[in-house]
């Protein structure tokens, strides 16, 4: 019994870790399932995630497609559609967007290598290796890559198992010790891999241990080891980086040592290195794109004189400065002087053009370079043809590229012959340049770039020397001077020339009759030119005649100088009385003054007192400085802002004297603090003196916080900053400094933040002196090497800015503009080494994105100035110069003025202005009267005025 129930015990035991284990066995596949539930539901989440990305980039992708179905030349929508379509992995759309950039642009060493890489690996699965290779081909003709032709050499020894596979494999490593053996870092690496070549070939030709090799074997054995020491001796003769391992390494190969010629040779290259080391260091740490580094090495080996360096430094320069169009024009004229290899040099003004296709110099070389290497007169016309699609930003540049191409159609031409298909041809290009010129160009520059007429000059002579055809270049003359050039005396004397040499007697004389009659800048030029051929070819009738015509032309114009010339004198006069009424109207007022302060007494007195000596302009703000009672002229200051020689606002009143109270506190010190140099204003100094404005009026310690930012341009002598008779701050003042040397150093203070505003300095000058001075540092005329930037981010800064245009050239200033509070207007100026980096990186950065701010880039050309017509200006108030407006990417637009001419004439100055020179009168409603009314017109003035329009 004992024994069955200890049986049953154990049984049951065993029963019940059954049911335990089971419970723990369902448990755990409990708990699997839900970890498997939450890893199904994870991966789900992860599809989603997945699954939203590839429809965004989908959507991106064909937005970039379209956009370059607008506009095909957008290098870098190119970019992010590439980068986009790689990393979707969509090789087969990726290869057809990479085909349509190169055939637009020139690709980078960058993306050149991750194409060829990702065409390789499709081609382990469709076995085409002609395709890589023509791949490669178009790749080293981009740009002098080593890396490129290290990959080529390489991927082609993939192959060399192929008929014929060594012998092409050493034809491209040749090939690529000749492109890029020469490059003093990277140069290296291509000889060595052309070695280890040859050594992989030797050891296939050596026989194994222990048995003697045939004659047919050891003669193979003698050629490749005779290949393997000319390549070492080939590369000891080139100055290379870490050259002395390789010879090290020479040495240790060779049995025989290293031969003399070979070590000679070995010196040579190292006393070369030696010479280009320093600029390949100044490479090494200078910062991209390096151009002033690659020009400094482009020199030395242009005074060492070996093409092969110069060849290589060149290329080497271009990598890393593409786009830089003098570097190209550099280099495409020493191949067409020096080397004259036809291949070389042509191709070189292909990547010429394609890298800088704006660049009007670049195609006229190209053109050159075709005709004097003998290209067949289709290829030179596809040329031309690219471009004047190419978009240059001025419309000169097309005036010059149609000459170019006309000279090259004038010299194919045999004029022996009368008639011929060359000269029908040249005739229909001038004629397509003429329509090209009015409409394609005017209509994008506002302007034909020709106002001279130069294509039509040029046409009307060949067409009288070569064709003799007078006829002809009469009528192109006549449109010529139908163009707004019958004005001009020059253009007269160019037609009587032309008459003169191929024409005859009586088209000369009419030449200069009409001439007489017509001409207004130099007419007595003209009168001497007509009575000096009547001497020579006239009769007794025509002397007389010309002599009328001249005498009667002459005199209208000297009528009408007198006219201008009394206009000058009544205006001048008219100034003189004004001026004379400012100054009366000013000792007036000081008079008055001065009665109202005699009848103060004590407290008052001392106030009035500080007030008079601290200010030096109490009424018009710093354009005018006072000095002590005794001194009673008046001296002018002028600051760049111009800001305080406004007149005073409508409506302000200001603050009798009688309520002017000391100052008190630390306010009352500032005045105080100078009172001994305003006593004594022969301490004073405008020369050694600047004018600090802008400054916050809130401002503490205006004083301190001037000295500190003034001390570093030299020893001060005294500041003086303006306080008002309560003692606040003016927010202006004057800094004078031991020595005028300071002062230069001071002026570049000017725009520096002072407590969040930009304080402006400018020199103390003269008014009474100097009474048309005005201090605007900044250019309002047309500026090629700097672009004027819109639409920016108000947080963006300098450094950010200047971070974004280094890529396209050398920065050398950027400004942001600003508000006279020091809050930034979105706008800025930035200067650029050259025009044509600026040119480039107007085509570049115009339309990006900065900040999520869509911004403007343009050729800086600021609006002239309005100069306000205030007594003792001399400026000229109507348009001196008319002003070419910029668009986006230097694109001109056109401006209509709808006012009549003959009104226009009314208001344009007599004389000419020249330099900000003052203008010979002003407008005839400005001078209608002494008071500056306008004349009233009468009905005969209006009738007048249609007569003459």
């Amino acid at each position: 019994m004992a024994a069955s129930s200890n049986a049953e015990q154990t049984q049951l035991q065993d029963m019940e870790e059954e049911d335990a284990g089971m419970e723990e066995r369902e448990m755990e596949s409990d708990e699997e399932e839900e970890e498997g539930m939450g890893v199904e539901n994870s991966d789900e989440d992860e599809e989603d995630d997945s699954s939203e990305d590839e429809k965004e980039n989908e959507a991106e992708i064909q937005r970039l497609e379209e956009q370059l179905s607008i506009n095909a030349f957008d290098y870098n929508c190119h970019v992010d559609l590439i980068k986009l379509l790689k990393q979707e992995g969509e090789l087969f759309r990726l290869r057809k967007a990479r085909q349509k950039m190169s055939e637009l642009f020139p690709l980078t060493e960058e993306i050149w290598l991750d194409w060829l890489k990702d065409e390789i690996r499709l081609t382990e699965e469709e076995p085409n290796r002609e395709k890589v290779y023509e791949l490669f081909e178009r790749a080293v003709k981009d740009y002098i890559c080593p890396d490129i032709w290290l990959e080529y050499a390489q991927y082609s020894i993939g192959g060399m198992g192929s008929p014929g596979g060594i012998d092409r494999v050493r034809s491209i490593f040749e090939r690529a010790v000749t492109a890029v053996g020469l490059h003093m870092t990277k140069g290296q690496m291509v000889w060595e891999a052309y070695r280890e070549f040859e050594n992989a070939i030797l050891s296939t030709v050596q026989p194994p241990p222990g048995r003697i090799p045939s004659r047919e074997e050891q003669e193979m054995l003698k050629t490749q080891l005779e290949r393997i020491h000319t390549l070492f001796r080939r590369q000891l003769a080139i100055p290379l980086m870490d050259m002395e391992g390789t010879y090290a390494e020479y040495e240790e190969w060779s049995e025989h040592g290293v031969p003399e010629t070979v070590m000679h040779q070995y010196k040579k290259a190292v006393q070369q290195m030696e010479k280009c080391k320093p600029f390949e260091e100044g490479l090494m740490v200078a910062e991209t794109p390096k151009l002033a580094e690659y020009q400094a090495y482009i020199d030395f080996e242009l005074k060492e004189g070996d093409p092969a360096r110069i060849q290589i430094t060149f290329e080497r320069a271009l990598s890393e400065n593409c786009l830089v169009p003098d570097m190209w024009a550099k280099y495409t004229t020493y191949l067409d002087r020096q080397l004259k290899f036809k291949d070389l040099v042509l191709s070189t003004h292909e990547r010429a053009v394609r890298n800088c296709p704006w660049t009007m110099g670049l195609w006229k070389s190209y053109l050159l370079a075709l005709e004097r290497h003998g290209a067949d007169h289709q290829t030179v016309s596809d040329v031309f043809e690219k471009a004047l699609n190419a978009g240059f930003i001025q419309a000169t540049d097309y005036v010059e590229i149609w000459q170019a191409y006309l000279d090259y159609l004038r010299r194919r031409v045999d004029f022996s012959k009368e008639s011929s298909k060359e000269l029908e041809e040249l005739r229909a290009a001038f004629s397509r340049s003429l329509d090209y010129m009015k409409h394609d160009v005017e209509e994008r520059f506002g302007e034909s770039g020709d106002p001279s007429c130069i294509i039509m000059q040029i046409w009307a002579r060949i067409e009288a020397l070569h064709c003799k055809n007078m006829q002809k270049a009469r009528e192109l003359w006549d449109s010529i001077m139908t163009k707004g050039n019958a004005k001009y005396a020059n253009m007269w004397l160019e037609y009587y020339n032309l008459e003169r040499s191929y024409g005859d007697s009586i088209h000369c004389r009419k030449a200069l009759h009409r001439a007489v009659q017509c001409t207004s800048d130099y007419p007595e030029h003209v009168c001497e030119v007509l009575l000096t051929f009547e001497r020579v070819e006239g009769s007794l009738e025509d002397w007389d005649f010309a002599v009328q015509k001249t005498e009667t032309r002459l005199n209208r114009i000297n009528e009408q100088r007198a006219k201008a010339a009394e206009k000058e004198a009544n205006l001048a006069r008219q100034e003189d009385e004004r001026a004379e009424q400012r100054r009366k109207a000013k000792v007036e007022k000081k008079a008055q003054k001065k009665v109202q302060k005699g009848t103060r007494a004590g407290e008052k007195r001392k106030a009035e007192q500080d007030d008079y000596q601290d200010e030096w302009n109490e009424d018009a703000g710093p354009k005018r400085h006072r000095g002590n009672a005794d001194q009673p002229t008046d001296e002018y200051m002028e600051t760049e802002t111009g800001l305080f020689g406004k007149a005073t606002p409508p409506g302000y009143k200001p603050a009798p004297p009688a309520t002017k109270k000391a100052p008190q506190g630390a306010a009352a010190a500032a005045p105080s603090a100078h009172r001994q140099n305003e006593d004594n204003p022969e301490l004073r100094n405008d020369n050694s003196s600047v004018f600090v404005s802008n400054l916050a009026y809130t401002l503490e310690e205006p004083e301190a916080k001037l000295r500190t930012l003034f001390e570093t341009c030299g020893p001060i002598k005294q500041i003086r900053p303006i306080f008002t008779g309560k003692g606040s701050f003016r927010g202006y003042g004057y800094i004078q400094f031991e020595s005028p040397v300071s002062v230069p150093e001071a002026l570049k203070l000017d725009r520096r933040d002072v407590e969040g505003r930009p304080v402006f300095v400018s020199p103390c000058v003269d008014k009474n002196k100097n009474p048309d001075f005005k201090v605007f540092k900044y250019n309002t005329m047309m500026e090629k090497h700097k672009i004027f930037i819109s639409g920016l981010p108000f947080s963006c800064t300098k450094e950010q800015l200047a971070e974004i245009c280094k890529n396209h050239g050398t920065v050398k200033e950027v400004r942001l503009v600003t508000y006279r509070s020091g809050k930034p207007k979105g706008l800025a100026y930035v200067e650029f080494a050259d025009e044509t980096q600026a040119s480039q990186a107007v085509l570049k950065m115009d339309g990006i994105e900065v900040e999520g701010n869509k911004i403007s880039v343009a050729i800086s050309n600021p609006p002239r100035r309005n100069t306000i017509d205030k007594p003792g200006s001399s400026r000229p108030t109507g348009d001196a110069m008319p002003r070419q407006v910029y668009g986006a990417r230097g694109k001109g637009r056109t401006q209509l003025s709808m006012l009549p001419r003959s009104l226009h004439r009314q208001s344009a100055p007599a004389g000419k202005v020249e330099n900000g020179s003052a203008a010979d009168g002003e407008p005839a409603s400005a001078a209608g009267n002494a008071a500056g009314e306008p004349k009233q017109l009468s009905n005969s003035d209006f009738a007048k005025m249609l007569l003459n329009m």
